[in-house]
């Protein structure tokens, strides 16, 4: 017999069902979303204009985030934290007979990044708004952002995006601000000089989408450009009879926007990508120019750029922005008649410039012929920038021919390229890396000419994430519980969670923490019995590995660690295995064939392992499909153990492994990007750290690495790799993974096989420890009171103080229904 309805259930069967039959009540639920939304929004608005009223009074410094990816999430949920909202939709969703968490489920993930570069930048927007700084959000508009991944067959599939399909609530177009963008055309030499002519104009048009602060009154802006043909685009074609040819090349221009590179650290030099970076850096510099101009002290006469960098801090992320530098220039020199030497330094003192990447193949080089084409001005001033920086190193170290050629801005091996990130480093008055060790390698290797000329440029801003999403949205029966302990503050303060070390032997908060994880796991093994029809041990390990797919991620040694516990259960079945539910999850940019082919064998291997009888529940593998940050969301509070498993010195920072830390997991990783300093702040006692340091990396690089040597020594990899390669996974296709194996034994540039027995031994420690549950907890602790340095308020902080010259406030912003004149005492109190 059925269990009662409660009065809940009645209400919302009787309030949806009742209105409109159960086949539209995923419709209604879209409607109320989206009255949820703009409800919210509504209070939203108030402190926005307010806000922007404020930055008008004050004046003061503005920092401008150019990137070409935000990877936001979704944002109503979010919004209602940092309004202070929450509590009160819920008690009015509630009443209405609905449920919060089906509404907030109709909300498309505003797809706009790749991974951990975008989703960086939407963590600062949320930070430099909490920190009330003056600071903006410029991007592109993508129509159609990162695709939805299906797996069919154990086969990645793309599907469109189209993530903009019912509307987007949260952003507001501002059509009185478009703005023109010039492409191609040809370079007029005068007395007066230099003048970009016949170009082909596209139209920029912002889209506003309000950031809040966290209950703080401050609304920042993200303002993303969409490209718009101009109404007269190609109407010459017209006036000779093709006017259907005439709207159809209206495409042309509006393509420019229309899509997302899903290219994670691979640069593909595609002339639309270029045009997409060129569009987003000239549209913004122009606002930010006109932005500078009305500003009250800059119209109080003849506008002088003398304090721009006084006024204006410009952060490139990556160098996909890095065109802003020589648009900066043009700007200056062919538009406001500045002086070359005045020009270039103002723009040097202007911007700075993020690294996100040490992987060769990943930083931009763009055929000379290229911009030639499109940019023909641009290159001019590129050209010239060079030989101004070749005479100083010419003049500093005579004769060193090597020399320039290696800081050279062009490259001249296989045809002329610009080192964008040359450019940037030349362009910039600051330089970081997003990890202690990735800063180090910057300056040791990667950039060593540039930082033996000016080290003083070379700084090292470790990431963070923002606590709002990663623990308070995403996790509230863990910020319940630490809120009970050590009280609210932390939220604006992480470092706070030092506080939980008292805590470490409570057996009271023990039992409470170790709750909240067996919750969270509950939760979603009965969302993976939904989605995946698998049966999900609730209290066995949730072992998980979610990022990009990747083989410097190394998700092909996690595999192989999977096929040795499966092996070691058929070898002995009745021998005590401490059970794993092991998570793996990520996309594969559409064009790499061998992540691609490592997501098959993944799938291949969990389709063999979740079937066989005699494994049962003591092992099973999932495949997360569509990996994203609502799904983030979902299985970061859920997870007893996160991977992080790199190749030592190929991971810049990560910041998915700040998220498992904060969230109450433990890591198994390499000494590779954040986790070296997550290791020194929670002790290297209280993670799994294995394998190879960058140093052993650089010797074995040096005497060669043998693959072979590897496998005839260890048997389990043997027999593991013996699986892969004879078919044992897929009898019918046995040859389907030998791309894999023989990149495995003949160019495997991440050298899998050498961290293979240190990785295996380092998790059965992980298996021994998780069978006693006290002491796993402990250490679950100890990692969330160590995450507060990778908060990134606390990163933002670092930027504003060391690189844009700012100081965050924890001033509030008076709200709306406060009369104007609260604001301009606040200002005051403010310039006091």
């Amino acid at each position: 017999m059925a269990a009662p309805l409660t009065d809940q259930e009645k209400r919302k069967q009787i309030s949806i069902r009742g209105i409109v039959g159960v086949e539209n009540v995923a419709e209604l639920k879209k409607d109320y979303y989206f009255a949820l939304a703009h409800t919210v929004r509504d209070h939203l608005v108030g402190r926005w204009i307010r806000t922007q009223q404020f930055y008008y009074e004050t004046d003061p410094k503005r920092v401008y985030y150019l990137s070409l990816e935000f990877y936001m999430g979704r944002t109503l949920q979010n919004t209602m934290i940092n309004l202070g909202l929450q509590n009160a939709c819920d008690e009015a969703i509630y009443q209405l007979g609905l449920d919060m968490e089906d509404l907030e489920e109709m909300e498309e993930d505003a797809g706009l990044g790749n991974g951990g570069l975008g989703r960086l930048a939407a963590c600062f927007l949320d930070s430099m708004a909490t920190l009330g700084l003056a600071a903006y959000g410029y991007g592109i508009r993508y129509e159609y952002g990162i695709f939805n991944q299906k797996i069919k067959e154990g086969w990645q599939v793309e599907e469109a995006d189209d993530w903009l399909r019912h509307g987007n609530p949260w952003e507001k177009a501002r059509p009185e601000f478009m703005l023109p963008v010039h492409f191609y055309g040809r370079v007029d030499e005068s007395k007066d000089g230099s003048k970009w002519v016949d170009t082909q104009v596209v139209l920029a048009m912002p889209y506003d989408t309000p950031i809040p602060g966290y209950m703080n009154n401050t609304v920042n802006t993200m303002r993303l450009w969409s490209a718009r043909a101009p109404n007269d685009f190609n109407l010459k074609d017209f006036n000779v009879g093709d006017y259907i040819q005439a709207v159809l090349d209206r495409n042309l221009a509006e393509n420019i926007s229309r899509v997302l590179y899903p290219n994670d650290n691979f640069f593909e030099g595609k002339e639309l990508r270029l045009k997409q970076e060129y569009f987003v850096v000239a549209a913004t510099l122009q606002d930010i120019i006109r932005r500078f101009k009305t500003s009250k002290r800059a119209s109080t006469g003849r506008v002088s750029f003398e304090n721009f960098p006084e006024k204006v801090a410009i952060q490139l992320n990556d160098t996909h922005p890095a065109m802003a530098i020589p648009e900066l220039m043009r700007i200056f020199v062919d538009i406001e008649k500045l002086h070359w030497d005045t020009a270039w330094s103002i723009t040097k003192r202007t911007f700075a410039y993020t690294n996100h990447t040490v992987l060769p193949e990943a930083l931009e080089r763009w055929p000379v012929e290229l911009l030639e084409t499109l940019l023909p001005r641009h290159l001019q001033i590129i050209y010239r920038i060079n030989q101004v920086h070749l005479d100083e190193i010419a003049a500093l170290f005579p004769g060193d021919l090597d020399r320039l050629r290696r800081m050279s801005l062009v490259e001249e091996d296989g045809g002329k390229r610009i080192n964008m990130a040359h450019l940037c480093i030349v362009g910039s008055h600051a330089v970081n890396g997003v990890a202690e060790i990735h800063s180090n390698i910057i300056k040791t290797e990667v950039f060593r000419d540039f930082h033996e000329l000016e080290p003083k440029k070379f700084q090292n801003k470790t990431n963070g994430i923002t606590p709002r999403r990663w623990l308070l949205l995403c996790n509230p029966g863990l910020a319940e519980l630490i809120a009970e302990a050590i009280g609210e503050e932390y939220v604006k303060d992480l470092s706070q969670l030092k506080k939980l070390n008292k805590l470490v032997d409570d057996d009271a908060f023990i039992r409470d923490v170790c709750k909240v994880k067996q919750d969270n796991k509950e939760k979603f093994s009965q969302y993976l019995e939904n989605e995946y029809k698998v049966k999900i041990n609730p209290s066995s390990m949730f072992d998980v590995h979610v990022k990009r797919i990747h083989e410097y991620k190394r998700q092909l040694l996690n595999c192989l660690h999977v096929i040795t516990m499966y092996n070691r259960i058929k070898k002995n079945p009745n021998a005590p295995f401490v059970p794993r539910t092991v998570i793996i999850g990520g996309k594969a940019a559409p064009g790499y064939h061998m992540a691609k082919m490592i997501i098959k064998l993944i799938t291949t291997v969990g389709e063999v392992v979740n079937n066989d009888p005699v494994v049962g529940s003591k092992l099973k593998v999932i495949y997360l499909e569509n990996y994203r940050v609502s799904l983030a969301e979902k299985v970061i509070p859920a997870t007893d153990l996160s991977e992080q498993i790199s190749t030592a010195g190929t991971e810049a920072s990560g910041t998915g492994n700040m998220k498992f830390m904060l969230n109450g997991a433990l890591t198994i990783g390499t000494m590779d990007g954040a986790n070296v300093e997550m290791a020194e702040e929670a002790g290297m006692e209280n993670m799994f750290i294995f394998g190879m340091r960058v140093e052993d990396v650089a010797a074995m690089d040096v005497e060669g690495y043998d693959a072979m040597a590897y496998y005839k020594r260890i048997p389990e990899l043997k027999l593991a790799i013996d699986h892969i390669k004879s078919g044992y996974f897929c009898p019918k296709t046995p040859e389907l993974f030998k791309d894999i194996t023989n990149m495995l034994f003949n160019h495997d540039r991440f050298k899998v096989f050498a961290d293979y027995e240190a990785y295996i031994k380092s998790q059965e420690e992980v298996s021994r420890l998780y069978q006693n549950p006290k002491e796993w907890t402990k250490m679950v602790i100890k990692n969330i009171a160590a995450s507060g340095k990778f908060s990134s308020d606390r990163t933002i902080t670092d930027y504003a103080k060391e690189v844009w010259g700012v100081e965050p406030t924890d001033l509030k912003i008076p709200p709306p229904n406060e009369p104007r004149e609260a604001l301009q005492e606040t200002a005051r109190t403010l310039k006091k």
